[in-house]
């Protein structure tokens, strides 16, 4: 098949099934892996040039309702006949379902429910270790600096702090991204602060710039010198990778538990 991906999750969906060599086209943001970058990019995932993906002649191009505003490319699709799939996942389980529908489509069915089923099985690793823990210290996303983006109860990022044995501070906003403000978070006072923009790559997050924000030189978090910049790649794309980004925190927030916790080679594969 002739596969075209227009958001980066679903490109590294579709590298963890196997199927990367079967790409003819990415969004611009796609980043990961390193060997499918030669291909042609179609433009930024909201704002795709469907003129260069009609040209590529794809089987399926698979989008996906994570990423806001995706609406927009899922139209011109629709309007013209171009074959395709939506995926929408909002939770660690929903990945695993993406991962199987995403194989579905491509006719890989039965290879498809057996990496779910090994990601699931990752999953519950952390999760029975988790039960163990007592007290959970509080951890503040931060997803956007101004305005402010965290994520509230509806959101992998509060599932895959839980499974680390910590907190969302933001659990009680009943959805998947809220809009808060530097006051709030000081109020609330997170034993941890973890920085991890989306779009914006690692190295270019500066964590000293939380000690400009009025009164955050306070907070237990900065005091205790528990400020980390956290990869975007690993922590804001509802993929297999997350996985890799619950093993670095909870490895941050509960070292004496999880150090024994090491991942099943598969996942091993998916942190570069």
């Amino acid at each position: 098949m002739r596969l075209i991906s227009i958001c980066p999750s679903n490109t590294e969906i579709i590298e963890f099934l196997g199927l990367a060599p079967q790409l003819v086209g990415i969004d611009d943001y796609s980043d990961w892996p390193a060997s499918i970058q030669h291909l042609p990019k179609l433009g930024p995932d909201l704002d795709i040039d469907m003129e260069k993906v009609e040209a590529l002649q794809p089987d399926l191009v698979i989008a996906s309702l994570s990423v806001p505003g995706m609406e927009k490319n899922v139209e011109q699709l629709r309007k013209r006949d171009i074959p395709h799939i939506v995926t929408n996942p909002q939770s660690l389980f929903e990945i695993g379902r993406s991962i199987e529908e995403i194989a579905n489509a491509c006719g890989i069915s039965h290879k498809g429910r057996l990496l779910a089923e090994s990601y699931e099985a990752q999953l519950e690793r952390f999760r029975s270790a988790s039960a163990r823990i007592g007290s959970r210290p509080s951890v503040y996303w931060e997803w956007w600096p101004k305005p402010v983006f965290t994520p509230g109860s509806v959101n992998w990022l509060t599932e895959i702090s839980e499974l680390a044995g910590a907190s969302n501070v933001f659990k009680d906003k009943q959805t998947a991204n809220y809009q808060t403000d530097w006051e709030e978070v000081r109020e609330r006072n997170p034993d941890f602060i973890l920085l991890s923009w989306v779009g914006v790559r690692l190295e270019k997050i500066n964590p000293a710039i939380v000690l400009k924000r009025p009164g955050w030189s306070h907070l237990s978090a900065v005091q205790q010198q528990r400020v980390s910049v956290m990869e975007e790649s690993l922590f804001c794309r509802p993929s297999p990778r997350l996985i890799s980004g619950l093993d670095k925190l909870s490895k941050l927030v509960h070292p004496e538990i999880f150090q024994e916790i090491e991942l099943d080679p598969l996942f091993q594969n998916i942190h570069l």
